[in-house]
């Protein structure tokens, strides 16, 4: 029992485009897949809901993926780590003065 081996785990990189859930965040995966008949090549995606225990990532962040255990109904890959950030926009100030006209 306790030399077992565990099975190799997939992992995907990914762009998170939800963080509005505590310690889930929501990730799309681009693939391109080939029509069978005409051989353009196809955009597609694989959404998956990952845990973030910290709550580290945020949207926009490009993100190392992989499988685990069923967490819940919809959550069965976790976060391994950030793989860039997301460029984040500076606040617009709020009162300029602007000249009068």
């Amino acid at each position: 029992m306790e030399n077992q081996v565990r099975g190799k785990r997939r992992t995907f990189v990914g762009v998170v485009t939800s963080d509005k859930m505590d310690k889930t965040r929501r990730v799309e995966i681009p693939r391109l897949v080939k029509h069978k008949r005409y051989g353009k090549y196809i955009r597609r995606r694989t959404v998956c809901h990952m845990h973030d225990e910290s709550n580290e990532s945020h949207v926009g962040d490009q993100v190392e993926i992989m499988e685990t255990r069923r967490l819940s109904k919809s959550k069965c890959w976790r976060l391994i780590r950030v793989v860039t950030k997301a460029p984040t926009q500076a606040p617009a100030p709020a009162d300029v003065a602007q000249p009068a006209v």
